[in-house]
């Protein structure tokens, strides 16, 4: 779903920037010290790490850890470090939640349990469900264009954004494919992927968007419309990967994108008089105040749901509507349009 997505990733952006240097957890004195024994011994309380162990040479004992582990399991590819990290942080918060503290953020992150190695798992599920949904929508769409809607002589389809909403489908199961992963496991290579698979779909969500709402129709039109987002989309995602992954920059470009598309749709779903109008007015307004689930951020409960998690959940009824909407128009082009050839 278009504008849900879109408002996740600039919601998530504007939250993680203040935190990317440093964090009330990781600046705890407790957490320093025990990060410094466990790199120097393999070892945080009674639970020690083979890959924790070097050589004089600085190389770990017997090869990677993770290559030691059955095939399966090696895809998580934690080191000494993340692990480290991972057990000072819920050793700290064992001892703070003792002296009735609340948990803190450590490296920009809230304190979630790991299962099976997945960092955060019910985000990891409700992704997973997304992108179930967006598939299911994606192929509802196409049997109903291609097996129940008439067909023209070439047996092409009447409606006349169909190569556009088959694109939108892929690129946002794309979307939520690596947002999926990402969540399983935050290195530079998902977070990478995830953001620039967002920032393909936001930007060509906004060209959908200029697309439907002014009735693009003539395809060198759309050429010259969609070229020069294509090219800055583009650029800006090569900029990411080879150059910088500059948040702040990012975080502007797709704010720019997503409130010109939310406008866009907004504005339409105004003075259209489309029959399912009030499907698009519910993404928006539903899109909307599920916002404010990352606005008031609150840690995971027992370690595992925290307010993202629930944003995620949010998406699933509202991608679902998204699609509803998109076959609803397609029926609805499709029959206008064979009245006019009446």
């Amino acid at each position: 779903m278009a504008i849900h997505h879109w408002i996740a990733l600039l919601v998530t952006l504007s939250l993680l920037l203040p935190a990317l240097h440093a964090s009330d957890g990781d600046a705890d004195p407790i957490y320093r010290a025990c990060m410094e024994q466990c790199e120097k011994t393999g070892c945080v309380g009674d639970k020690c790490f083979q890959h924790c162990k070097f050589t004089s040479d600085g190389k770990p004992i017997d090869g990677p850890w993770y290559m030691q582990e059955p095939l399966y399991l090696r895809w998580k590819q934690w080191d000494c470090r993340s692990d480290c990290r991972y057990h000072c942080m819920l050793t700290r918060e064992e001892e703070r939640e003792k002296g009735g503290d609340k948990p803190v953020k450590y490296h920009g992150k809230w304190p979630f349990r790991r299962v099976y190695g997945i960092q955060e798992p019910v985000t990891v599920a409700f992704s997973a469900l997304s992108l179930a949904i967006q598939f299911h929508g994606w192929l509802s769409f196409f049997i109903l264009l291609y097996y129940k809607l008439p067909l023209r002589p070439d047996k092409k389809t009447y409606y006349e954004y169909t190569g556009l909403w088959h694109i939108y489908g892929l690129l946002a199961m794309n979307s939520w494919f690596w947002s999926l992963v990402f969540h399983c496991r935050d290195v530079e290579f998902t977070e990478k992927l995830d953001y620039s698979s967002a920032v393909a779909l936001i930007g060509f969500n906004f060209i959908l968007a200029i697309m439907r709402a002014c009735n693009i129709r003539d395809e060198a039109a759309r050429v010259m419309v969609a070229a020069p987002f294509i090219a800055f989309v583009t650029t800006h995602i090569l900029y990411l990967n080879f150059y910088r992954l500059d948040y702040g920059l990012n975080m502007k470009v797709t704010v720019a994108m997503g409130v010109a598309q939310l406008l866009i749709w907004a504005v339409w779903a105004r003075v259209t008089q489309h029959p399912s109008r009030w499907k698009l007015w519910v993404v928006v307004v539903g899109g909307g105040l599920a916002m404010l689930l990352e606005i008031y951020d609150f840690p995971p409960y027992r370690g595992f749901v925290d307010a993202h998690a629930l944003y995620h959940a949010t998406s699933v009824p509202l991608t679902y509507l998204w699609w509803s909407f998109i076959r609803d128009d397609a029926e609805f082009r499709t029959s206008t349009l064979l009245r006019k050839a009446k």
